[in-house]
């Protein structure tokens, strides 16, 4: 598909998972945040990008042993080929036993224009992905080689990542609570809706600390709170 449309980037970019999930289970998608897929850092840059995939498979001793040539080199050609603006997403099988990926395969997506990796498995060499600034996803930090225990077979197909189906041009947007799965098809709408909502938000969070109560402000607003809404985002020029 093609890439985002820039005001959809903007508009991801400045919006919760927590929002955008409510968005998606308001139309019937309930299962599109990833499991136990955390932020390398709480702290790292969001990411917003379509997913380009890798699948790994179980390692297999004549196929992965110390001395047997990997002629299919699928790894290092997913760093290559995973398109700028995109995140590769790795199924993992939710195995971190040994390293999805590590800082320099990272520091090469980074150097390409890559927006993120993603994976349900680990990542090793945190110190160095770190500094490559790259948003990173996995399930835990891990040392080992990948070949212990996986074998890349093949890319940009449909995966599965946190229990999650995730098909190739899907959009994949990060924060720091994790990552949301969006089908394409639909990311104009979400992205514009969840932007409303993170503006009320804004709105209802300023009214909180100030003393208000939530009836009537959240969830279920009533005549008095959207008109002191659109209030507000008149004295703040908010649209």
């Amino acid at each position: 598909m093609a890439d985002l449309k820039p005001a959809t980037r903007e508009a991801l970019l400045t919006v919760q998972t927590s929002t955008l999930t409510g968005a998606l289970y308001r139309r019937g998608f309930r299962n599109m945040f990833l499991q136990d897929v955390n932020p390398l850092r709480v702290d790292q840059p969001r990411m917003v990008g379509l997913a380009f995939t890798m699948r790994f498979i179980p390692s297999r001793e004549d196929k992965n042993g110390p001395g047997v040539k990997d002629l299919t080199r699928i790894q290092p050609k997913a760093m290559e080929e995973c398109p700028p603006g995109h995140v590769l997403v790795v199924d993992s099988r939710g195995d971190a036993r040994a390293a999805s990926a590590g800082d320099l395969y990272i520091g090469r997506l980074k150097a390409r224009g890559c927006a993120g990796i993603v994976t349900d498995g680990g990542l090793r060499d945190s110190e160095g992905i770190l500094r490559t600034g790259l948003p990173a996803y996995h399930k835990r930090p891990t040392s080992p080689p990948s070949p212990i225990i996986h074998h890349p077979i093949d890319l940009n197909l449909p995966i599965a990542c946190g229990g999650v189906a995730v098909y190739p041009g899907d959009v994949i947007v990060g924060d720091c609570d994790g990552v949301v799965v969006i089908p394409p098809d639909i990311v104009d709408e979400i992205a514009a809706e969840c932007a409303a909502t993170t503006l009320y938000d804004e709105f209802a969070e300023e009214e909180v600390a100030r003393g208000r109560p939530l009836a009537g402000l959240f969830p279920v607003v009533n005549d008095q709170a959207r008109a002191d809404f659109e209030a507000w985002k008149k004295k703040h020029n908010r649209g």
